[in-house]
């Protein structure tokens, strides 16, 4: 009997396609909660390879966005999100044309 692929190495698997990043990515910030955009962060960045193949202004970005996102409840981008829900509107992640 063949054995199963867990979940977690499925999901960077997936993720490793830039689109499927950003619907991932997507559907998170829909959800609302800063803990689980930390988590898809870093699951993204785990499938391009991880932090060390960031550049370091990059690196730098991701490690000031994922402290506050660990330390404050709702951060700005969250309250921007829900304005343009009460105004019909949201957010998009789409993938950066070359």
């Amino acid at each position: 009997m063949p054995k199963s692929t867990s979940y977690h190495a499925k999901l960077i698997q997936d993720l490793q396609s830039p689109l499927e990043a950003a619907a991932y990515i997507e559907v998170v910030i829909e959800e609302g909660d800063p803990k689980m955009l930390n988590k898809a962060l870093k699951n993204v960045i785990e499938a391009q390879g991880g932090i060390d193949k960031l550049s370091k202004p990059v690196q730098q970005s991701y490690e000031n966005l994922a402290q506050k996102l660990s330390e404050q409840g709702e951060i700005e981008f969250y309250c921007l999100s829900t304005f343009l829900d009460a105004l019909g509107l949201q957010l998009a992640v789409t993938v950066k044309s070359a």
